[in-house]
């Protein structure tokens, strides 16, 4: 198996302007190269909002095209989340939407499950009700959002019928703010060591337009718990490479997963 390359991008967000996000974030690709996988933080085109009915898009809008295209021409893949809306009239839904884009155009969703209440959150949009888990290079990776990362039963690698974890990399597309930074430098590890698995966390800094701060602390996580990549309030594009033999290694010498409970999410 290959290694696999992971850039994250921590950067501070233009308030609910998807124009001039998409246009600053053309910008930061730019820098980027010879990579496999792209994370952005989540609602990397607006900030966290909510306000989708005046800014979310349809899947045919300009944040998923832009994404389309930047997969393309680039020939990676490219993770993040949007705000996004299905249906129309009085049946339409809004999600907070991760979307995995790849080169030849086409994609996976992720719909956030745990919907941040103390934000009005889930009284906004619609909560998803599956993981996704997807395999690039060989790896198995189980992208997911923000708050989701405060709850260990939902990122849970169980181990398959197979006798093999579900994935090896989780990555978190956040807008985590400062006022809990202890609990997202804290959680990411946890999430690593307990699964024996990577564990990518891409945040945005600066301030949003409802005052909140944000201090970035993007982080790449070892199977064990050891800090490989962290940056602090700063604007900072970093490329990493995750070792499969190192990962593979680690299982074999740590069997804690199939030491675990079993259990089947519903």
């Amino acid at each position: 198996m290959t290694d696999l390359r992971i850039a994250t991008i921590q950067t501070a967000l233009h308030w609910e302007n998807v124009d001039a996000n998409l246009k600053m974030f053309d910008g930061h690709l730019r820098s980027i190269s010879a990579v496999d996988l792209i994370v952005l933080p989540e609602m990397f085109s607006t900030g966290f909002s909510m306000d989708p009915i005046r800014l979310s898009e349809g899947m045919d809008g300009s944040a998923v095209a832009w994404m389309r295209k930047a997969a393309r021409e680039k020939n990676y893949v490219i993770s993040g989340s949007l705000m996004l809306y299905e249906g129309d009239g009085e049946a339409r839904k809004y999600y907070n939407r991760l979307i995995w884009m790849r080169p030849d155009g086409s994609y996976e969703t992720y719909d956030k499950k745990h919907l941040f209440s103390l934000s009005q959150e889930p009284k906004i949009y619609t909560a998803g009700n599956r993981r996704l888990i997807v395999t690039l290079n060989g790896w198995r990776i189980c992208p997911m959002i923000c708050y989701d990362l405060r709850f260990p039963v939902w990122s849970r690698n169980a181990i398959n019928a197979n006798r093999e974890a579900d994935y090896d990399i989780l990555t978190y597309s956040a807008n985590w703010p400062d006022k809990r930074a202890l609990a997202w430098r804290t959680l990411l590890q946890a999430r690593a060591i307990e699964n024996l698995s990577y564990v990518v966390g891409v945040n945005r800094i600066g301030e949003d337009g409802t005052g909140f701060n944000y201090l970035g602390e993007s982080s790449v996580i070892d199977p064990l718990g050891a800090i490989l990549y962290r940056k602090e309030n700063v604007e900072d594009i970093t490329t990493i490479t995750l070792s499969y033999d190192e990962l593979i290694k680690i299982r074999r010498q740590f069997t804690f997963l199939k030491d675990a409970d079993a259990f089947e999410l519903k």
